[in-house]
């Protein structure tokens, strides 16, 4: 089935001409990225060469996508924005609030019953706004956007930051907060610095051990977790052409590890054949017909180094397997040293549980090159050594597998079968024995691979790899293991080898599913009740955010000086956590408790300035927001990496911090911080950071001056009686700097709504007034200009009260008629009742339009 066909023959109708348009404009060939970026340039955007990494730009995304733990505080903003309907096609995806525990059917049972006021509420307002609703256990939003909603050249935003898997099949897909949703859905521009662009030049062809999840890794190893920031990742090469589109979307949706806007790849046959296998063969043939417009321009690929900011070539005929980390998803180590890597750094070599799975390896082939090995399990006499577990990522892959005898293979191994949701990718996982906080390694195809992420542990190793290589791991159950040198001893005490996975990109029998779990949205939803609660824990209705008081803030305490790593989870955890994301004054008690204090080194464990005290993070500031004082956050490098989770934002400026200062940030991270009116801001010179003391009070000078690239000062008023005031810098634009002073950008929107209909009033009457002054000159002859006058500004008066009932009394308005009118003077005249008739028939016909 092919949703929203209408729109994607307008996009592809529209896109050749604005190409060509922009590529008049930019003056050269154009890549990927920016056919599909300046194709969906906003009505109100101009056009122009837009500077990369400068220029903000706004735009218009075909389409919104949001999961179920981010898709609350979205919805809950989108109610307030006043509309009947959402602006452009919008699903929400059921997949976060799934614990992993025993089983698919028994944990689908018990999410159904824990989470049901958080599942009805997400189905009742979808039904009203007409949003597209994907039911617990349909499966993860990317896969289920990669098999429905994905097509070549389209621009998507989601609430989540892995949004980018449909990279996959050719799409500019982007991870962002839930207020930049709200904008797209409400109608509104979305504001975008312009990317730069990064080249990834793939040559040769995948082969043996190796898979499309080796390249990404390769990539983050190259580049590390924030080389992509602010850059569209763009793949391409006869390596890019080879490989099948889900494995373009497993490269695609792990971009976000390195910090990249998104990641994408020219059409090609393999999303053809994609598109046709899950029953899109309508869109394939649309996109045939326009494929030069959906890659970059030849001379660009010909020669990248002049047409991208940086370039990166990779040959994968000699690339080699890798596994990525502990603790950091970008720690890559070749298989061949694996060995080596693990005995020197001490890592537990024991492995505990192997799984594949997730939003970024659940493929039909991902699951069938896995199944490829389990088979050999049997065959050649082997006992699996670890706990094994699969993650499928939709319903629709689900069944396939079950029908073509891949889930009878696994079972035949001991593998557990979890739900079609994230499950221990996000934490969500009730590992037995995982709060014993035991030194272990657990290897998965997962993404990402935090300390604490998966189960809650902080001792927990975690190594990502793909699928196939995370399966002959856990039959090993040994990190050092080479699946590619090393034998293996079976139950009859021969030396085995593993064979290289094999498997088929696509299932031979096609796609099969019986209920995929869509629900789709009421024609008339204006009859459909929304009702929240307001004694529930789940979810609570939003207050607006204070507008800025107008001053320099003063008298700031430091709630916590960062250390090292802070990513989302570290801010606003997941876990057990994510019960709590409709509910902001309750989730906000999660608030950096994953942060390690500089000062004494601890997690969760922060100074009162007020009392001298130790305490949780939480605590301290509730107790500072009770006593009126408004705190700073201090951080980092690349500060708020990972999820797109904006409560990591809603929660400090919900409990009254005022400004983040760090010494880089995650690009979604800043950009939610901006969008709830708080303060992000960057050290001018980094080693500042080693100048703030626990107990300063701090002052931030120049907000009554705040403009684009111009600094702000941070006094630093210290315990001993010293000053110091250092110098910090902000990438606010203007727009960005309201968003600040009203509270929030949901506030400045409204404001900005409530504002337009006076505006429109004022104009009718200035219309009216005009036509009326118009009409007394034409049925007039000469007499006096002070007859004139009074004439035409009485009349005009009267045809804007009856032409702009209900709001004719306000006083702003009658002054706009009373200044036309004065303006307009009438020379020639002969006498009031020839004005006041002709001018009244003018008045009639006026009303008469208007209504």
């Amino acid at each position: 089935m092919t949703f929203d066909l209408d729109m994607i023959k307008a996009l592809y109708a529209a896109m050749p001409g604005r190409i060509a348009k922009a590529r008049k404009a930019v003056g050269k060939p154009l890549t990927l990225s920016e056919k599909i970026l300046y194709s969906h340039l906003h009505s109100d955007q101009k056009l122009e060469n837009f500077g990369r990494g400068k220029s903000y730009v706004d735009f218009a995304p075909d389409r919104v996508a949001m999961q179920d733990a981010t898709a609350q505080m979205a919805l809950l903003q989108f109610m307030s924005a006043g509309r009947p309907k959402v602006a452009v096609p919008s699903t929400v995806h059921c997949d976060h609030l799934i614990v992993a525990k025993t089983g698919a059917k028994d944990d689908l049972t018990a999410a159904n019953n824990e989470s049901k006021e958080v599942f009805d509420f997400l189905a009742s307002v979808s039904n009203k706004y007409g949003i597209g609703f994907w039911k617990p256990g349909a499966g993860i939003i990317h896969q289920v956007v990669l098999e429905n909603y994905a097509f070549p050249g389209g621009m998507m935003i989601g609430t989540d930051s892995h949004t980018v898997n449909a990279g996959g099949l050719g799409m500019v897909a982007i991870g962002v907060g839930g207020a930049d949703a709200v904008d797209v859905m409400a109608g509104m521009a979305w504001e975008l610095k312009f990317p730069k662009l990064i080249g990834v030049k793939l040559t040769g062809k995948l082969n043996g051990w190796t898979s499309a999840k080796d390249v990404i890794l390769k990539v983050a190893g190259i580049l590390t977790v924030k080389g992509g920031t602010g850059a569209i990742v763009e793949y391409f090469g006869e390596g890019a052409t080879s490989m099948s589109c889900t494995g373009k979307g497993t490269i695609s949706n792990m971009g976000a590890e390195i910090g990249a806007t998104t990641s994408t790849f020219g059409y090609d046959e393999s999303m053809s054949r994609y598109l046709v296998a899950t029953g899109r063969a309508d869109v394939a043939k649309l996109a045939d017909k326009i494929k030069e417009h959906l890659t970059a321009d030849p001379e660009v690929y010909e020669n990248p180094e002049i047409y991208f900011d940086q370039v990166i070539e990779i040959d994968l005929s000699t690339l080699e397997p890798h596994l990525n980390g502990p603790f950091t998803p970008d720690l890559a180590t070749p298989l061949s040293k694996l060995k080596d890597e693990a005995i020197k750094n001490g890592w537990p070599t024991k492995i505990e549980v192997g799984l594949i799975g997730s939003c970024t390896n659940s493929s039909y082939e991902d699951i069938s090159r896995a199944a490829s090995l389990a088979k050999q399990v049997a065959d050649k006499g082997l006992k699996t050594k670890a706990e094994f577990t699969i993650t499928p990522g939709s319903e629709q892959v689900r069944y396939t597998i079950e029908r073509d005898g891949f889930i009878n293979t696994f079972d035949r191994i001991g593998a557990k079968v979890f739900a079609n949701a994230c499950g221990p990718c996000i934490g969500m996982w009730n590992r037995v024995g995982a709060d014993k906080k035991e030194k272990n390694t657990i290897v998965h195809s997962f993404n990402r691979n935090f300390q604490s992420r998966n189960d809650g542990n902080p001792n927990t190793f975690a190594f990502v790899g793909s699928p196939e290589l995370v399966t002959a791991l856990a039959i090993a159950g040994d990190l050092t293991f080479n699946p590619i040198t090393d034998y293996l001893t079976n139950e009859h005490g021969e030396q085995v080898k593993l064979e290289a996975p094999t498997g088929d990109e696509l299932p031979m029998k096609g796609f099969d599913v019986k209920d995929p779990g869509f629900q789709a949205p009421a024609k008339d939803g204006s009859k459909v009740k929304v009702s929240v609660s307001p004694t529930s824990d789940r979810l609570q209705l939003l207050a607006p955010f204070k507008a800025w008081e107008g001053t320099d803030l003063r008298g700031l305490r430091l709630l916590i000086k960062a250390k090292g790593k802070c990513t989302t989870d570290h801010i606003s955890m997941a876990g057990k956590w994510l019960k709590y994301r409709g509910h902001l004054d309750n989730i906000s008690n999660n608030l950096l408790i994953g942060a390690t204090n500089y000062y004494n080194e601890s997690i969760n464990s922060v100074k009162n300035n007020l009392t001298g005290a130790y305490d949780e993070v939480p605590k301290v500031q509730r107790a500072y927001k009770a006593q009126g004082i408004g705190s700073i956050v201090v951080g980092d490098e690349n500060y708020g990496e990972g999820s797109s989770r904006e409560h990591a934002a809603m929660e400090p400026r919900h409990l009254g911090v005022r400004a983040i200062l760090v010494k880089s940030f995650a690009r979604i991270h800043e950009t939610n911080l901006k969008k709830q009116g708080m303060l992000a801001l960057t050290f001018a010179n980094k080693a500042d950071y080693d100048k703030i003391r626990e107990d300063d009070v701090l002052d931030i000078i120049g907000l009554t001056n705040f403009a684009p690239e111009k600094q702000l000062e941070l006094v630093l008023n210290h315990s001993d009686g010293s000053k110091e005031s250092i110098m910090v810098n902000h990438t606010y634009n203007a727009n960005q700097i309201e968003w600040f002073k009203a509270g929030s950008a949901l506030n400045a929107m409204n404001a900005a709504k409530a504002s337009a209909p006076k505006k429109k009033v004022v104009a009718k009457k200035k219309a009216v007034a005009k036509k009326v002054v118009k009409s007394a000159k034409k049925s007039s002859k000469p007499a006096a200009k002070k007859t004139a006058k009074k004439v035409v500004k009485k009349v005009a008066k009267k045809a804007a009260k009856k032409t702009t009932k209900p709001v004719a009394k306000k006083k702003a308005a009658k002054k706009v008629v009373k200044k036309v009118a004065k303006k307009k003077v009438v020379k020639k005249v002969t006498n009031k009742k020839v004005v006041k008739k002709a001018a009244k028939k003018s008045v009639k016909k006026v009303a008469k339009k208007k209504k």
